[in-house]
């Protein structure tokens, strides 16, 4: 629209000082023309804008002109561009109006602020998946987004891990949440949480619905990952580690190995480590090699001492 974009040549121009027509151009993607024409609807309105001609001309605002936004300390303009996200604004839809909002917030800011601000930006970029993680594709996320911000009921084929795997479901969606790179829509009734990325098809009803009285979305995610990792670590091994192994440990591990370690003559140290399952602690400490000795569980023990073996005889054969 014409409005927003005379707007958003007036913080262009307060944010870098002077610019040509083509760069303008360039920036809204219009063309000179279109330039011109908003250059002088601009000029009519009262804004003082003054152009320049020659080698290093330019449009340009007059000294001092620019609408300033009060009360920010040099760390919170600093702490506000380092809290940009773009992916993810994008994926829900709103990466034009995250742009904008960036655009008009660097221009009221004084200059020492928006140069410290401009600088967090240019030296630290926030990238929350790990790097084997991909992003699972989320079709209808912004669907789902949409119904959150207005409160709209949503019906939904959904898979999930056990049978029957695909059920339909009629979710009221509180909140949407991003952990490590995917995507998660609290809903009700309950509430429960869905991965978004699992909805299979999904149709926006004209029926409205309220969140209950006191739901905060941050308290329930909370409440929600204690109780996963409570469920998550249910089993325990009893190890022996070398100092490699224990000083390769994080997490939950380095801080039950910090609790229940007790050191052993040898240099290792022997300690009581959480587990999963049987599956995923025998893939974890078959990784650790000879610079780990589970001593129990037996079945444990057992399991890693029979793939040793079959490994054994695998590189064995000539």
């Amino acid at each position: 629209m014409k409005s927003s974009r005379l707007l958003s040549i007036l913080l262009l121009l307060q944010n870098r000082g002077r610019m040509t027509a083509d760069e303008l151009a360039a920036e809204l993607e219009v063309s000179v023309r279109t330039v011109y024409r908003d250059v002088e609807a601009l000029h009519a309105a009262g804004v003082p804008l003054y152009g320049d001609a020659g080698h290093g001309g330019g449009y340009r605002l007059l000294a001092g002109y620019r609408t300033r936004l009060t009360g920010l300390t040099s760390g919170e303009a600093e702490a506000l561009f380092l809290s940009g996200v773009p992916g993810p604004a994008a994926e829900l839809g709103l990466g034009p109006a995250l742009a904008a909002a960036e655009l008009k917030v660097g221009a009221a800011l004084p200059a020492p602020l928006r140069e410290q601000a401009e600088r967090i930006r240019s030296r630290f970029h926030l990238e929350a998946p790990g790097w084997y993680a991909q992003g699972d594709p989320v079709p209808f996320l912004e669907q789902v987004a949409d119904a959150v911000w207005h409160s709209r009921v949503l019906q939904v084929r959904y898979r999930r891990w056990r049978e029957p795997t695909d059920v339909d479901r009629r979710l009221e969606p509180y909140g949407l949440v991003l952990k490590a790179g995917r995507w998660y829509a609290v809903a009700g009734p309950g509430p429960r949480t869905y991965r978004v990325d699992q909805i299979l098809e999904l149709t926006a009803a004209e029926e409205r619905f309220e969140p209950p009285a006191g739901f905060v979305l941050a308290e329930y995610w909370r409440r929600y990952e204690a109780d996963f990792l409570s469920r998550l670590h249910r089993g325990e091994a009893v190890v022996r580690l070398s100092p490699a192994a224990a000083a390769r440990l994080t997490g939950p591990a380095a801080q039950a190995l910090a609790a229940t370690g007790q050191p052993e003559p040898d240099g290792w140290t022997r300690a009581t480590l959480p587990t999963e399952s049987l599956e995923q602690a025998h893939g974890a400490f078959l990784a650790m090699g000879a610079e780990a000795e589970v001593l129990a569980p037996p079945e444990l023990r057992e399991l890693l001492a029979a793939t040793v073996r079959a490994l054994a005889a695998v590189y064995g054969r000539q």
